[in-house]
């Protein structure tokens, strides 16, 4: 009997004893991934090309989507005989666990109604809070203090620097259904690897600020029109280390935000409205994608505005010679 790895026994009847369970691998995910897909192409269905982790099937009002996250799964349709048929036809290859009607995912909270759907991370923002003791302080109503600055050389270093990284990562997955906090917790995840104590009473501020904003969250409305509405901006030069712009945009369809971030630019800007045309550039990409995205739902957007507040880059963005086809407003 031939064992894995080369390894070859001399007698019948052995079997290997795994070290390492398969989750505790890196490529688990992938092979799973891998082999679900397949799963998923034989029963004929279509594989989105832009987002890999969705997937329909059917067509009008017999369609079903299927979204992937590892092993956990979110189907959603309009007709309730497809989401038992489909059930029914992968119970067939995989050993299915049906939770009902989607309330809790991955820390997400999401609750329906008529008026639309709700998504926030109430619980997991008061687990934060909790595990950091700050449920009892006094709250603040701004994220990050107006006109503050931060460097790398203010302030003094952590002793332990682990509990600032391990709160920012926690933050991070926060900004899912807080767009009002992606600047700051972008900002302060810069200064991840040599935290100061600047940074961290930054970071106590944004808690102050949750303390205070716990429950809020998104609402996605059922009566928005279907059109995609984008604002750019861009604080120039707002990096003091590295003089580097902050591009910061959002997107909405109709009234809904659905899409938003906050980045330093890759490169230093010589003047605002360079800066300001790489933060549009930045959102016309976005744009493409989710343009693509929306056809794979059956949603098509009937235009796209994006909004700037800098005349020269909207002047840059006008000429034809730089862009086509790119409605600019100011």
């Amino acid at each position: 009997m031939d064992l894995p790895l080369g390894y070859k026994s001399k007698s019948s009847g052995l079997v290997c004893k795994l070290n390492k369970s398969i989750y505790s691998l890196r490529q688990a995910s992938r092979k799973w991934f891998y082999k679900f897909t397949l799963a998923l192409l034989t029963h004929k269905f279509k594989q989105s090309k832009h987002d890999y982790l969705l997937f329909s099937y059917g067509s009008g009002d017999k369609i079903i989507y299927w979204l992937v996250y590892v092993d956990d799964i979110i189907l959603a349709s309009p007709s309730k005989d497809m989401m038992h048929k489909v059930q029914k036809l992968l119970e067939a290859s995989f050993k299915l666990k049906i939770l009902g009607d989607l309330k809790y995912f991955l820390g997400l909270e999401l609750a329906k109604s008529s008026d639309g759907i709700i998504l926030s991370q109430r619980k997991y923002a008061l687990s934060i809070l909790e595990d950091t003791n700050f449920t009892d302080s006094k709250s603040v109503s701004l994220p990050m203090e107006a006109n503050l600055r931060l460097s790398d050389s203010d302030g003094d270093l952590l002793a332990d620097s682990s509990i600032y990284r391990r709160l920012i990562g926690r933050l991070m997955y926060l900004t899912i259904s807080r767009p009002d906090i992606t600047y700051a917790v972008s900002t302060l995840s810069q200064f991840s690897s040599k935290p100061r104590t600047t940074h961290m009473n930054a970071l106590h501020h944004l808690l102050r600020y949750l303390k205070g904003t716990v429950g809020q969250g998104l609402l996605f409305s059922a009566k928005s029109e279907k059109r995609l509405i984008n604002y750019a901006d861009v604080d120039w030069a707002g990096c003091p280390d590295t003089r580097r712009s902050v591009s910061g945009y959002c997107v909405f369809i109709g009234d809904s935000l659905i899409f938003w971030r906050s980045k330093k630019q890759q490169t230093i800007s010589r003047s605002s409205a360079e800066s300001e045309y790489r933060a549009m550039a930045a959102v016309a990409a976005e744009l493409t994608w989710l343009t693509g995205l929306l056809s794979d739902f059956q949603i098509k957007a009937p235009s796209s505005m994006l909004f700037c507040d800098s005349m020269s880059a909207i002047h840059i963005a006008s000429n034809p010679h730089f862009t086509r086809g790119l409605r600019i407003l100011r």
